[in-house]
């Protein structure tokens, strides 16, 4: 199967880029997990940031498309714990539907996209820097994914 990390931003830092590519190079051959990058609308001194939002939910609408199953990270979404996510995967597995993540812009998500989502989940209570999500979001899903394997990399 496949997974698709969607996320607003591009011009990572070089160890941004490394640390997601371990996590994702972890993961077997059919479990591949992909990075889409979309580009942030241009804010201005006075910039419609709802125009702007809308903008970029757009763009990731498209790049999920209509089939795959969208999960949206959002500050107000459900925590899931590490079994949680080995859940998630497992059921996603089964499901064998492409899964695309969504990681919204400095603003956060459109309301459209918030509404195509089958599940809204947050990191943390804490926020992070949206590049340091993509790290984040990888290393659970392989250790999502080490967990359901039983390999030793979740030593719970």
């Amino acid at each position: 199967m496949r997974i698709r990390l969607l996320a607003v931003g591009t011009r990572m830092p070089a160890w941004i880029t490394a640390g997601f590519e371990d996590y994702a190079q972890r993961l077997p051959r059919e479990l591949k997990l992909e990075l889409v990058e979309i580009a942030v609308e241009h804010r201005g001194k006075n910039a419609d940031i709802a125009r702007l939002r809308d903008a970029e939910g757009e763009k990731l609408l498209r790049a999920a498309g209509r089939e795959a199953r969208l999960i949206v990270f959002d500050e107000h979404g459900d925590s899931l714990d590490t079994n949680g996510w080995a859940k998630a995967l497992q059921g996603w597995m089964q499901d064998g539907r492409e899964v695309c993540l969504a990681v919204g812009g400095p603003d956060g998500h459109a309301s459209a996209v918030l509404a195509a989502a089958s599940a809204r989940w947050s990191l943390s209570k804490l926020t992070f820097p949206h590049a340091l999500v993509r790290v984040l979001i990888a290393e659970q899903l392989y250790r999502a994914h080490s967990l359901l394997s039983n390999h030793p990399y979740h030593r719970a």
